[in-house]
């Protein structure tokens, strides 16, 4: 019967798990519609935006806005690591912290420091990595004006010559089953890629005048792509537990159903065993 006791235990333990996984796996379905909503509807202006700096950059005279554009040596890089605050969402954070680390070995022999966007990417890569800052508070309040002192922070050291390169890696959502993990070049600002359709780069009119265009429309584009990066790796974050939890009370269902089976077994066993026990008793008395 002690058997009985500890298989009783066990169904009740994974009863209970089953139960706050699919608590959690709901809870980051509600949450996924609104962070996938919320970044499909921004890709669209995000991409634009971007093509239009691009353009833009290949036109620039001088000083006026060329410093984000800047090819230097690269000497010293800063990777922005986006990651989550909490853990149980699969190899959501790992895959992230695996890519830095092939970037560290890339840049073997140059200066590579981290930031840090995610409490679980910080407490990991700070082991083994230069962890400059942790700006996991982010995620508390994600809005654009908060991940855009982040992005103006970036934007200062790389004008001040801190860096030579800044790139994002993040997890970008396609799908609620499947995040893909990006590098991406925050600075400096790539050229135009020259095709066979686009021999020169788009001529635009500039009003009121191209200095203040560059000036306010440089800073923007830079801002809104760390902020759509963070919105991919939010959304990514959700649909990756939602699908983990997903899979862990599969898991426990399954486990549970198995251990109800061994738990008849021993009980029909158990129940067999003590009528043999009484029916060779009365035998013994009659006899």
């Amino acid at each position: 019967m002690a058997n009985l006791k500890e298989i009783r235990n066990r169904i009740t333990s994974v009863s209970s798990t089953m139960q706050i996984t699919s608590a959690m796996k709901m809870v980051s379905a509600a949450k996924l519609k609104k962070a996938q909503d919320a970044i499909t509807a921004m890709r669209p202006y995000s991409q634009k935006l971007t093509e239009l700096l691009q353009n833009l950059s290949a036109t620039l005279e001088g000083n006026t806005g060329g410093v984000f554009a800047e090819q230097r040596p690269v000497n010293k890089v800063l990777v922005v690591a986006i990651t989550s605050n909490r853990g149980l969402c699969g190899a959501f954070n790992a895959n992230v912290i695996k890519q830095v680390k092939l970037i560290q070995d890339a840049y073997a022999g140059k200066q590579v420091d981290i930031l840090a966007i995610g409490k679980k990417g910080n407490d990991t890569l700070k082991k083994t990595a230069n962890v400059t800052d942790n700006k996991s508070g982010v995620f508390d309040a994600l809005t654009f004006e908060n991940v855009a002192v982040i992005a103006q922070s970036l934007m200062d050291k790389f004008a001040a010559g801190e860096y030579d390169r800044i790139e994002l890696v993040y997890n970008h959502f396609k799908n609620a089953g499947t995040q893909i993990v990006l590098t991406e070049q925050f600075l400096p600002l790539e050229p135009v890629a020259v095709t066979k359709e686009n021999t020169t780069p788009t001529d635009y009119i500039f009003e009121p005048g191209k200095e203040e265009i560059v000036l306010s429309l440089i800073p923007l584009s830079l801002k809104t792509q760390l902020y759509k990066a963070v919105r991919d790796s939010f959304a990514s974050e959700h649909g990756a537990r939602m699908t983990a939890m997903h899979k862990a009370t599969d898991n426990a269902t399954e486990l549970r159903n198995q251990l109800k089976l061994t738990y008849n077994k021993a009980r029909q066993a158990a129940i067999t065993s003590e009528i043999l026990e009484i029916v060779g008793g009365a035998n013994a008395l009659a006899s």
